[in-house]
């Protein structure tokens, strides 16, 4: 901000970017300090999940995203699946 004030007073579009830039991060601050730090709020209770994964609803595992095709590929690895180890 004060870069911006001394060197470029008169750059408009600047300015509205740093703002809109700085009212982003506010809002993440607030999500955050809403969701208990927490990056993305949980949308299962735990207890639901932990019950979820026991009767075999629901599965647990590593996920994995193809960093150069991030939108298109992901897959889970189970624990004890895909691994290298034979026996």
């Amino acid at each position: 901000q004060n870069y911006l004030d001394n060197f470029w007073p008169d750059l408009k579009a600047a300015h509205e970017l740093f703002d809109s830039i700085l009212q982003a991060r506010r809002e993440r601050e607030i999500e955050s300090q809403e969701n208990n730090g927490k990056e993305y709020p949980e949308h299962l209770p735990m207890e639901l999940l932990e019950a979820g994964i026991k009767s075999g609803r629901y599965i647990q595992g590593t996920l994995n995203v193809n960093k150069h095709r991030a939108q298109l590929e992901a897959f889970v690895r189970l624990q004890g699946f895909g691994s290298k180890e034979t026996g």
